[in-house]
């Protein structure tokens, strides 16, 4: 599995740029900050996903001055040959986006991940375990659509109607609903309460064998120090039907739904300690790096696939020993990686690109 070819026009900050990385080899982009490194890497992740790891806004992905941008993105999948395409255009409104696989748009999200699935290391990626639980959920939801592509349509459902019943809620203001208002919030509660129990479920289904994978990279990149527990935590007690009755007014009055699976977290320890809090960074690093690999790690033996591996400049995010036994750890496949610093001795790539001159 690999991509071979990657065409992009007034992107980000490209007018035009075309590379052709080696499949199933390492390729370097080496070249000063502000080059775009990060901007290729992006565009790969939004032929794959439909979407990007750095903005939800369209409009942030077209260079200052265009209407419209394209990437063009050649892969194969087995024996399956993968032409992607992805154009945007600016509209009187928002920036629109065409995502198409083979000539054909997805009919479905789960398309999407099924074709061409890439696993990301960003160095957000990295300190997720000290950071927001945002992060935390961003990255089980990622797992679990590669992992199981049809739970897509899962998580699609979920965001549309938490988006509905935000909306209701929003058209409060504050004020009692009239009696016409209830009725529709009762149904799109019922709504939000089904998708949320296929949501959690789907997140707690791949903890247990995430927690053993995590323990065992957690082994090689600590040096063998350390136990990892990885727990699910609802951002309610007892059933959610009820707790969005008792939170009621405070939604009505916020304007949104104040518990659902969009406000929970894994809650992470190492050796007992709360890993957040009382662990410390180079632990919360060594413990992320752990997660990221153990995530791949089930998707490679899960689909019997090799994602395509993406490093976002993370070698400046670890010390010389994690940032070695990182790279000792790396499957076997197509990498891309981005730096702006020298590379590290064990990294050997077949090809070394600097963003900063000419094609």
């Amino acid at each position: 599995m690999g991509l071979v070819e990657l065409q992009l026009q007034n992107f980000r900050v490209f007018e035009s740029r075309h590379v052709t990385p080696p499949a199933d080899a390492v390729t370097v982009f080496l070249s000063p900050n502000g080059t775009g490194k990060t901007s290729i890497l992006e565009a790969v992740f939004a032929l794959a996903t439909g979407g990007s790891f750095r903005t939800t806004s369209a409009g942030d992905l077209l260079r200052t001055g265009s209407d419209s941008a394209s990437v063009y993105g050649l892969a194969f999948n087995g024996p399956r040959r993968l032409e992607m395409k992805l154009a945007l255009k600016r509209g009187a409104r928002n920036v629109t986006k065409k995502l198409t696989i083979n000539e054909q748009r997805p009919k479905t999200y789960a398309d999407i991940y099924d074709a061409f699935p890439v696993t990301i290391f960003t160095p957000e990626g990295v300190d997720m375990v000290r950071r927001e639980p945002s992060g935390r959920r961003d990255f089980l939801t990622r797992l679990i659509v590669n992992l199981e592509p049809r739970t897509s349509d899962v998580v699609e459902r979920f965001e549309r109607v938490l988006k509905q019943r935000n909306a209701l809620l929003k058209s409060f203001a504050g004020e009692l609903p009239t009696s016409s208002q209830r009725d529709e919030l009762a149904i799109w509660t019922s709504e939000f309460t089904e998708a949320s129990e296929l949501v959690v479920a789907a997140r707690e289904r791949v903890l247990g064998p995430l927690t053993e994978l995590t323990n065992s990279y957690y082994g090689e990149i600590a040096g063998g120090k350390g136990t990892v527990t990885l727990r699910y935590e609802q951002s309610w007690d007892g059933e959610l039907a009820r707790a969005l009755d008792e939170c009621a007014r405070d939604d009505r009055y916020r304007g949104h739904t104040t518990v659902g699976p969009h406000r929970d977290d894994i809650l992470i320890s190492l050796d007992g300690r709360d890993a957040r809090r009382q662990a410390s960074q180079g632990e919360q690093r060594s413990v992320a790096l752990a997660m990221l690999l153990a995530g791949d790690a089930l998707v490679r033996s899960e689909r019997s696939i090799s994602p395509l591996l993406m490093l976002d400049d993370v070698f400046s995010e670890l010390d010389p020993v994690r940032c070695s036994r990182l790279l000792h750890l790396l499957p076997p496949g197509q990498t891309l990686v981005t730096t702006a610093s020298p590379l590290p001795e064990e990294l050997l790539p077949a090809v070394i690109i600097d963003l900063s001159k000419g094609e």
